[in-house]
């Protein structure tokens, strides 16, 4: 049976959405991955570009909200922005909670060009860290 992950932001648009698309991605076999966030507001266009450079389609994941998943038995659940983190449900059976932080690339001012270079940015640091959190070691061996 997989293990269960949920990954939290606020907007569920960008960086969750990335790294519920690399997790399935690179461990897809060994997780069922979701994502949501404590206040949703869709899928934004530039992670669905960036994610599409590296040869990952995200764009039929939709935005969810966190409160669908509140009854749900989701043992790693993982913020990946402050602002989640600070307004983040408990959730009982969680065997982890684990914060990471990363830049909110929607915040990003400039040419569309700019902004997607903070896109590709945040998008590699989830890469990185899926990469070294999950590839190289299990979850359930992992401290807070």
């Amino acid at each position: 049976m997989k293990s269960k992950v949920l990954f939290l932001c606020t907007g569920n648009s960008a960086r969750s959405q990335m790294a519920e698309g690399f997790l399935r991605e690179f461990a897809g076999t060994e997780y069922e991955v979701f994502s949501a966030g404590t206040n949703p507001v869709g899928l934004n266009p530039l992670a669905v570009e960036a994610m599409r450079e590296v040869g990952i389609d995200i764009s039929r994941q939709s935005s969810k909200s966190v409160q669908e998943f509140l009854g749900a038995s989701v043992p790693f659940v993982i913020t990946v922005c402050d602002r989640a983190r600070e307004s983040c449900p408990i959730f009982p059976g969680a065997l982890q909670s684990i914060h990471w932080s990363f830049e909110d690339p929607a915040e990003a001012e400039g040419s569309k060009e700019e902004k997607l270079e903070a896109f590709r940015r945040v998008r590699d640091q989830i890469a990185d860290r899926i990469r070294d959190q999950f590839l190289k070691a299990p979850l359930a061996s992992q401290k807070d």
